[in-house]
């Protein structure tokens, strides 16, 4: 930091410490990342930046000369990286693995600097980084040039709408400050940034290590009279300014109704501004109110805008929880359950095409499912790649289906009506972040139409209750032995029943589908869209399916009214499977001329909490479709289904 700076810094400490502090509190803030390939010297930038802004105090100082000598340092200079590099992993490989962040300040500015990993295996760690900022320094080994991770973080940062580009030419020093080599390395970044989109950038040679050009001008740059770092990120424009601009956004958080008289809604303005009287509309009902109060703990406002939190209240009783968006009554966002996006997958499990994820979109949380990606993204050539699903790492662009509506912009528009997460519903990992790019047309096309006659009426008529009697378990275990001996018992006594059967269903509706894994998810989505038509009709329904995977059993019950869904465990041994082998699957299988056959190749996910669990071994089909038929008929099933 310049002498005069930090003099005039000490003497409105010294004479006014409350001054300081409130200009300090009313400070902007910049989130910014800086990333590019392995060893460009990020951590010792940004270690730079922490030093020259005295963010750090005589202790830490102390350490981290110790530190830089005793991992031997060129001379008993200061090797800055060690100040973000704080991982003992991290230390011993001398790259980045985690992201980082470090707070420092400076007269103008208040900062957050995330310390992006440059190896492509941390892609997701980058991605996470890059989520929230609002710019991104680039940074390239003038040595090198512009390399392969240099271009994926550029296109992955352009995909994550930082609007802020600085392309930090590092390590001036070690090519004795040379124009011509700059020069063309910023007319590469040029050329590569138009192809891509990014059509504006700051370019600036730098040194972390000795420092030229990142609080002050350095006198070894004499033919660059742009800006230095510091003085750039302390003047460019924040995307909250931006934000501003836009028509009110807010996604509702909570509803606070500390008591009778007081009804408000609660959420961080994402956009525009609100005052008083504004006309607005709740979404995705659309109900429309006008703003009565805008609430904060220090009192009432007369306006608010992006980046404040708030709570609303209205004129009208207007139906609005957690996961609704107000808006501007006049320019409300959109509203789909279908979309195109793009996805940067972050699990080490690969994408499963047609399981249900939960969708996380601001405060809305839904399920979707995601079809075959359209295609994959090579950041490297930019070249579009078939693909079956997405690994690691992996970014493609994907149809998304969601169970309900839900209220989103394009992510250009809105990172926080467009970004979004996916979440694995066994495991709660982030498996995914997102971009929405448009809702599908089909979804604006297509409406729900009413019907006269109810799932009500239908069952009433039958004088039964509706119900899915899912029969799961391995191959050869008896389930369609005995989910058949339940319908035959359920007939007889005069019930309206329909049963579903593994390898009938295969051929017909089912009979495109193979044995893969995304086959078998997309087998029991079908068959769990038919059960849930029939129970619409009042029927009682029985299914045999191996269903091998948990995901898709929950994504069945979720399709259906509460207690309508009865998980049957048909609990029978490997062994004693594979010793009936009825159909002769299993020795093909072991002879590998069967693949993804369950149990062999493929996993079976065992229910934990079934509704009924039979037990082969000790009960024969005839006791155990009696035991299921008294389960349904009996008044267990009734506790907890609606009376008709």
């Amino acid at each position: 930091m310049p002498a005069d700076v930090t003099y005039q810094t000490d003497a409105l400490i010294a004479e006014d410490i409350d001054a300081y502090l409130d200009a300090h509190q009313h400070k902007t803030m910049l989130r910014f990342i800086t990333c590019g390939s392995v060893d460009d010297g990020k951590s010792t930038l940004i270690g730079r930046l922490l030093y020259d802004s005295k963010m750090i105090f005589e202790d830490q100082l102390a350490a981290l000369e110790r530190d830089s000598k005793r991992v031997g340092t060129q001379g008993q200079e200061i090797d800055f990286a060690l100040l973000v590099d704080g991982l003992a992993a991290e230390r011993e490989q001398g790259i980045t693995i985690d992201v980082a962040y470090r707070f420092f300040a400076t007269e103008k500015r208040k900062f957050i600097v995330a310390d992006c990993p440059g190896h492509e295996q941390y892609t997701r760690n980058m991605v996470t980084g890059a989520s929230t900022a609002d710019l991104a320094v680039i940074l390239v080994d003038a040595r090198k040039g512009v390399l392969v991770q240099t271009r994926r973080h550029s296109y992955l940062c352009h995909l994550l709408g930082i609007r802020n580009v600085v392309l930090a030419v590092n390590k001036m020093d070690l090519i004795g400050y040379d124009q011509a080599r700059y020069d063309e390395i910023v007319a590469d970044y040029r050329a590569f940034a138009a192809e891509i989109g990014i059509a504006q950038f700051t370019a600036m040679p730098i040194s972390g290590f000795k420092g030229d050009n990142i609080t002050a001008p350095s006198a070894n740059t004499p033919w660059y009279a742009g800006p230095t770092l510091v003085a750039h990120l302390e003047s460019v424009p924040l995307n909250a300014a931006h934000d501003a601009e836009g028509p009110l956004r807010l996604p509702v958080q909570w509803v606070n109704r500390p008591n009778l008289d007081f009804r408000g809604f609660s959420g961080l303005i994402a956009s525009g501004t609100v005052r008083a009287g504004d006309a607005v509309r709740v979404l995705p009902s659309g109900k429309t109110s006008t703003v009565t109060r805008i609430v904060t703990l220090n009192g009432d406002l007369d306006e608010a805008q992006a980046g404040q939190s708030v709570t609303l209240c209205f004129a009208d009783e207007v139906d609005c929880s957690r996961g609704n968006v107000i808006a501007a009554a006049d320019a409300p966002p959109e509203v789909s359950d279908q979309f195109e996006a793009t996805l940067v997958w972050m699990d080490d499990e690969a994408l499963h095409v047609g399981r249900s994820y939960w969708l996380k979109l601001g405060t809305q949380l839904v399920s979707a499912t995601v079809q075959q990606p359209k295609y994959a993204i090579n950041v490297n050539t930019l070249e579009h790649l078939a693909a079956k699903t997405l690994e690691l790492n992996a970014i493609g662009v994907v149809e998304l289906t969601c169970d309900k509506p839900v209220v989103f912009e394009p992510y250009a528009q809105s990172r926080t009506l467009g970004g979004f997460i996916l979440i694995d519903k066994l495991t709660d990992r982030t498996v995914a972040a997102g971009m929405l790019h448009f809702s599908l047309r089909r979804a604006q096309n297509v409406h729900w139409q009413a019907l006269d006659i109810s799932r009500e009426a239908h069952a009433a008529l039958k004088h039964q209750r509706p119900a899915v009697l899912w029969f799961t378990g391995l191959s050869g275990s008896g389930k369609s032995t005995i989910a058949n001996m339940v319908e035959k018992k359920l007939h007889a006594l005069g019930h309206h029943t329909f049963l579903l059967d593994g390898d009938n269903v295969r051929h017909a509706l089912n009979k495109d589908l193979g044995f893969t894994e995304a086959d078998r998810i997309e087998n029991i989505r079908r068959v769990g869209e038919v059960a849930k038509l029939m129970t619409d009709a009042g029927l009682i329904v029985m299914t045999a399916f191996i269903s091998p995977f948990t995901a898709e059993r929950d994504m069945v019950r979720a399709m259906l009214p509460p207690g309508e869904f009865v998980e049957i465990f048909v609990d029978t041994a490997l062994a004693e499977a594979e010793r009936r082998d009825v159909k002769g699957l299993y020795k093909k299988a072991r002879a590998g001329e069967l693949k993804n056959f369950t149990g062999i190749d493929s996993p079976y996910e065992a229910p934990l909490r079934p509704e009924l669990r039979v037990d082969t071994a000790s009960e024969s089909p005839e006791q155990a479709a009696e035991r299921i038929v008294d389960f349904v008929l009996g008044g267990r099933i009734e506790s907890w289904m609606p009376v008709i």
